[in-house]
């Protein structure tokens, strides 16, 4: 499906390609390229296209001239149907993936100021004209998302469907564990957090006084990394996307200027601004500081651990005994220490939500302690930092692991089931394509044509 999707798709231009498209049109500023129903396709976008995909260093197999501005027309047919059926996605949604193409962008080209001279955009620039790329793209995957929730399949077409594939086209499904975790927290000295607290009282004075505006700060000092560089501004949310202690403060704030009184969550201190109230939803902005542990508490943690670890390879409590009482892991305590797939972040895997992970899901200092153990064994502790952003002393039990293999009706039927769905639906995708070329009005200049396009169809005879 990512062949259909424009950014999922754009993949690095060479360099000789680009060179020549660019001499040949040097004399025009801009121009409409393609037209799709009532939409235009402009040539500085289909070049931004390709700046994007050169940052994320992927390559062409053809004309990125070619394939680009298709992948936009394509785009534009899902993005009509969308509003025919009044698609919405949410800002929070938007956001997100924003932010995650904006840390990728900075880690491909090396930092926040490369990336800048690369776009010769700033930063709020490049964000600006993201969230409308990220807006449309999730509009078309919600679009495609009603289109396959059509696909339906039994298991006899899937016994069927695999009746006849060569081995090698079997899938093949990668080492998969289940891990049990243990969590505590080092504690934090007073001293520290009295500090924390004293900078966001200093904020505070810094707001009410006129001297400084919370988004200015919220850039300079929170350590919320998803909101601080919009100036801590967190989008329109409802009560149950915001943790209680939050929610309780944020949707008791009734003037904008106000800022609110110091308030602790799992994830830190924080104070809140209101930005504004729309019915059953809130967008504010807020600051977030996180107390440091010291060495000394983590080594005290570390050896606390330790040692009911040893309790446990002793036979003196078992892992599922010992846990509740002692982790300090809300997800994972209530379910004997199971690791439940939600680290990921792609819903579309098929572990998402299980007790499985392929290794490459793990947080990778679980994956590290995992590697070479046995079934059953406890892991030594170890230090590592949770979805909460906080450091953390952790050790893992290794519940079951079940090797590399190529799957197997009886074994994975799951997954050989999706493999097909995945097949219907991408043949279901294509000639939903196709068709929507028939009734909807295209042009394409000369100049752009004499390409090899996926779907033929644009041009029509």
């Amino acid at each position: 499906m990512r062949r259909i999707l424009f950014f999922a798709c754009c993949i690095l231009a060479s360099v000789n390609s680009l060179m020549m498209k660019a001499q040949s049109n040097k004399n025009v500023i801009d121009e409409v390229v393609w037209v799709v129903g009532d939409d235009a396709i402009y040539r500085s976008e289909v070049e931004q296209g390709i700046l994007e995909a050169r940052a994320q260093g992927h390559r062409f197999n053809n004309d990125p001239y070619c394939f680009i501005p298709e992948q936009m027309a394509v785009q534009k047919l899902f993005l009509h149907q969308a509003s025919l059926d009044s698609v919405q996605v949410t800002d929070s949604e938007i956001f997100a993936n924003v932010d995650a193409r904006i840390e990728f962008f900075i880690e491909n080209i090396g930092s926040k100021e490369k990336m800048e001279e690369y776009f010769r955009k700033s930063t709020s620039q490049i964000r600006e004209q993201l969230y409308e790329t990220e807006k449309k793209d999730l509009l078309v995957k919600s679009v495609q998302r009603s289109l396959m929730s059509k696909v339906k399949v039994t298991p006899a077409q899937v016994k069927e469907f695999f009746k006849n594939v060569p081995e090698d086209s079997v899938p093949f499904v990668p080492t998969q564990v289940e891990v049990q975790i243990l969590v505590r927290q080092p504690e934090v000295s007073q001293e520290e957090i009295d500090r924390v607290k004293n900078d966001l009282r200093n904020y505070t004075e810094r707001v009410n006084s006129g001297k400084d505006r919370f988004s200015t700060l919220a850039v300079m000092y929170s350590q919320d990394d998803g909101s601080a560089a919009r100036g801590g501004e967190l989008g329109f949310k409802g009560r149950m996307e915001l943790v209680p202690e939050f929610s309780s403060v944020a949707f008791n704030l009734n003037d904008d200027k106000t800022v609110s009184k110091i308030f602790e969550s799992e994830y830190g201190f924080h104070i809140v601004q209101l930005i504004e109230k729309r019915g059953d939803k809130i967008n504010c902005r807020h600051i977030l500081r996180k107390p440091r542990v010291t060495d000394q508490a983590i080594e005290k943690c570390i050896l606390f651990v330790d040692s009911v670890c040893d309790e446990i390879r002793r036979g003196e409590y078992s892992f599922e005994e010992k846990l509740p009482m002692i982790s300090d892991d809300k997800e994972s305590r209530n379910n004997y220490g199971i690791l439940v797939n939600n680290y990921i972040q792609n819903e579309e895997s098929e572990n998402y939500g299980t007790s499985k992970f392929e290794m490459k899901e793990l947080p990778p200092e679980i994956a590290r302690a995992v590697a070479n153990m046995q079934i059953g064994e406890i892991s030594k502790p170890f230090i590592m930092i949770n979805n909460k952003g906080k450091e953390v002393v952790a050790a893992v039990r290794l519940k079951n692991r079940v090797n590399g293999h190529r799957a197997t009706l009886k074994e994975d039927f799951q997954l050989m089931q999706q493999v097909v769905i995945s097949r219907r639906s991408a043949e279901l995708i294509d000639k939903w394509i196709r068709d929507k070329q028939k009734t909807t009005y295209v042009r394409i200049n000369d100049g752009w044509q004499n390409c090899e396009f996926q779907y033929p169809g644009w041009i029509k005879e």
